[in-house]
């Protein structure tokens, strides 16, 4: 027996099942895209920097060897001095630039709304403005301080933009802080010292850790502050990098680059690892 409607109804039914279908194949398709966009560039560094007689117009390297990787990292070589010096430079930032953002952060974090907006505002400043119009101000103050084309002038550098990062990120954090574990610590007689010791430091491990990570990346990445202030002198790896492409040293460059993305994935790979050991909180 035929039931009026009943076409219309199994046609409705079957596009509304079909519709989700689509959808999971767009979405599906669309990552796809998003991961190829992604990875594609790093591939073709990997593929660059093992590649020996690779010019145009082949579409593949007729032979990988790794020379250039052996090459670049040896004892003394420009690109391994390079990768030490920045290393050392971002480490640096990375350690001065939490122990001032922290105290700024937390003080900012106790002003009156109006106050507070206004500290923000100038520790944003450095972030927002242009490296190369920030560095030609520090550019003046640090060659009249003597510190022009030194490593010494290019850390005091990167700390400028490292700090307004990570006091803005210090004021999230204290803005949702509890504070009665230092008070109690307190009303139980323990000095200033004391508190910030054995409790604050303890209980913002974890917060310390990320600014310390986001700092040394900020100081990694730096190359208009470098150059400027470093005046070329100061060899990091953005500028050895820089320097190559020029040169027409595409292995070695590829093998930079490369280096450069390092401690990007690290610090994205232990984000992750921080975030999954997280328990998430009852509502």
């Amino acid at each position: 027996m035929i039931i009026p409607g009943q076409g219309a109804r199994d046609g409705a039914a079957r596009a509304a099942g079909g519709a989700p279908r689509a959808r999971g194949v767009a979405r599906a398709l669309l990552l796809a895209a998003l991961a190829l966009s992604a990875l594609a560039p790093f591939a073709l560094l990997a593929v660059q920097s093992g590649a020996s007689g690779w010019y145009y117009p082949a579409l593949v390297p007729p032979a990988l060897d790794a020379g250039a990787w052996t090459g670049a990292l040896a004892g003394g070589s420009a690109l391994a001095d390079a990768l030490t010096t920045s290393a050392l430079l971002a480490a640096g930032v990375a350690a001065l630039a939490t122990a001032v953002a922290l105290p700024a952060g937390r003080a900012m974090a106790r002003l009156p709304g109006p106050a507070r907006h206004v500290a923000a505002a100038a520790v944003f400043l450095p972030v927002a403005a242009p490296p190369i119009a920030l560095g030609t101000g520090l550019q003046v103050v640090l060659l009249a301080a003597g510190l022009g084309g030194t490593a010494a002038g290019v850390l005091v550098a990167h700390l400028v933009p490292a700090v307004g990062y990570l006091a803005l990120f210090f004021l999230g954090v204290f803005d949702a802080d509890d504070e009665r574990p230092e008070e109690a610590a307190r009303t139980l007689g323990a000095t200033w010292a004391q508190t910030a010791w054995l409790v604050t430091l303890p209980r913002l491990a974890r917060p310390i850790g990320e600014a310390a990570a986001l700092g040394f990346l900020v100081s990694w990445s730096q190359f208009a502050l470098t150059l400027t202030i470093g005046a070329g002198a100061v060899r990091t790896l953005p500028l050895e990098v820089y320097a190559l492409v020029r040169a027409g040293q595409d292995r070695e460059a590829a093998v930079g680059a490369l280096l450069l993305t390092v401690p990007a994935m690290l610090a994205l790979a232990a984000l992750r690892w921080a975030a999954r050991r997280t328990d998430a909180l009852p509502a």
